[in-house]
């Protein structure tokens, strides 16, 4: 057996070279903080089903907790990190996404002698009110009649065709959509619900009016509490040309807006560019479909573009509401507008389109650049990149670099500024804890997976890097385990 002295002077080697990062973190760090393991334990969730990091964020002293921090674990939107950091390092918080619109023919008395053409280009928020605005700037040229067609160019991204229903069994949930390079109003249809009393019904308004979908306008109020408005009304989608409500909405309700991905998300945006520009009182002899720019006009210049809001807007949105169809449409953007063996230096914010995007594409060259910005080894196993996956892995310790790595990056105020804050706003608005606006931490939530990824604030002034992920059917339980260790670590002295 070692005596005391002894064993200081083989020990300090060990010390040392865990603070340089040559040792797993959980050589040099305490375990779980009791209020946590307790927490596990209610749950009835292993210690061997979680991995936990906290460390100073700035990486100049040895863990506090490492506990089973080089076990790969299914994230879920915790990922999210790697896809919103990645793509500020590499586009620059100055970067927008361009929807160039092109003419073919000529103008007279008000008509498009031709073809309309708006080729996407993976914007991730051409919300409702955007599309408005860019048909109305082709109103703006004087073009109030096209005779010809209006033609939608989803060719910049090459995605799988997948069906909604394959993650989970729920098509019509927003998160499901799938990524396009036209993704308009993330496919899906918001419904108003506004009661009227006096005539005891509900006005429904539709947003987008999607062409040739019969809608219905009012439904029947009733008395009693809200409660579960949406199974009351008894919506039926099954029909992708006709919306309807079998049910009755409860006037104490007040006004509710419900949001669904529509049934048909093939023929969504020829539906709802159609649908918008005859609402604003354009005229069309020919149809909206789906095509491409041909080369000739593709190669002039286009009659103007919309441009998205910059990329620090964008994943604010992603990281806020852990939106996973924008967080895959920035993925695959990454793998579009950077050639596969780019060095990691900023991309002008105009730089051209290189190739046409694909999951593959992004793949690697995330992983690229995980290899030169964060490390060679320990590489994290994407799929979408937003989290949405059964397949995605990635261990807490790599997680942990990654978050010092931004910490220290010019870019660290925008990816800081997109987390969640605890108890204020976006998905940690609920979180019952003590440590109330100390952390900005993304979140990830699927069956059998919670997690919690970023920094957090004590009040003497130190900032941590967290990382928890639970992988067990009991995860969800395990909520408060996680607040209990934001708690713990906001107190750091």
């Amino acid at each position: 057996m070692l005596r005391p002295r002894l064993l200081q002077v083989f020990m300090l080697p060990l010390v040392l070279l865990a603070l340089l990062g040559c040792l797993p973190l959980s050589s040099a760090a305490q375990g779980l903080p009791p209020e946590v393991d307790a927490a596990l334990a209610r749950a009835k969730v292993p210690r061997d089903a979680v991995s936990v990091l906290v460390i100073d964020a700035l990486g100049t002293s040895a863990p506090r907790v490492a506990h089973r921090t080089s076990v790969a674990m299914n994230p879920a939107s915790v990922m999210k990190l790697v896809t919103t950091f990645a793509a500020l390092d590499l586009l620059g918080p100055a970067y927008t996404w361009s929807t160039p619109v092109y003419m073919e023919g000529t103008v007279r008395e008000g008509t498009l002698y031709g073809n309309l053409y708006i080729k996407g280009q993976g914007d991730p928020k051409l919300v409702l009110e955007r599309l408005w605005l860019l048909l109305r700037r082709v109103q703006g040229l004087g073009i109030h009649a096209i005779a010809g067609d209006i033609v939608l160019d989803r060719s910049a991204l090459d995605v799988p065709e997948a069906d909604p229903a394959s993650f989970d069994g729920e098509p019509l949930r927003p998160y499901n959509a799938a990524p396009d390079a036209l993704l308009i109003n993330f496919k899906s249809v918001v419904m108003t619900f506004t009661p009227d009393r006096t005539a005891n019904l509900a006005q429904v308004q539709f947003d987008p009016p999607l062409y040739g979908v019969q809608t219905q306008a009012t439904v029947p109020l009733s008395t009693g509490d809200c409660g579960d408005y949406r199974g009351t009304l008894k919506a039926d989608f099954s029909d992708a040309n006709r919306i309807r409500f079998l049910g009755s909405y409860s006037a104490s309700c007040g006004e509710k807006v419900w949001p669904v991905a529509y049934a048909d998300p093939k023929s969504y945006g020829v539906r709802a560019v159609q649908g918008l520009w005859l609402d604003m009182g354009g005229k069309l002899s020919g149809s909206v479909r789906y095509g491409t720019v041909p080369a000739p006009i593709a190669a002039g210049k286009p009659a103007f573009e919309v441009n998205s809001a910059p990329l620090p807007e964008v994943i604010r949105d992603i990281n806020k509401f852990s939106n996973n169809v924008m967080a895959q449409q920035l993925f695959l953007t990454l793998g579009r507008v950077l050639p596969a063996t780019t060095p990691t230096t900023t991309l002008d914010a105009s730089g051209p389109a290189l190739s046409n995007g694909s999951f593959t594409a992004s793949r690697a060259q995330v992983l690229h650049w995980w290899k030169e910005r964060i490390a060679t080894d320990d590489l994290p196993v994407l799929d979408n990149g937003s989290g949405l996956s059964r397949q995605e892995r990635i261990t807490a310790q790599a997680l942990g670099k990654l978050l010092q790595t931004a910490y220290r990056s010019p870019v660290m105020p925008e990816l800081m500024a997109s987390l969640p804050i605890s108890g204020v706003d976006g998905t940690l608005r609920r979180m019952k804890s003590r440590a109330l606006g100390s952390a900005h931490l993304k979140t990830g939530s699927l069956s059998n997976v919670v997690a919690l990824a970023g920094y957090v604030h004590s009040a003497s002034g130190k900032h941590s890097v967290l990382v928890a992920i639970v992988n067990h059917p009991n995860a969800n339980a395990a909520r408060p385990a996680l607040d209990a260790l934001v708690e713990w670590t906001a107190k750091a002295p």
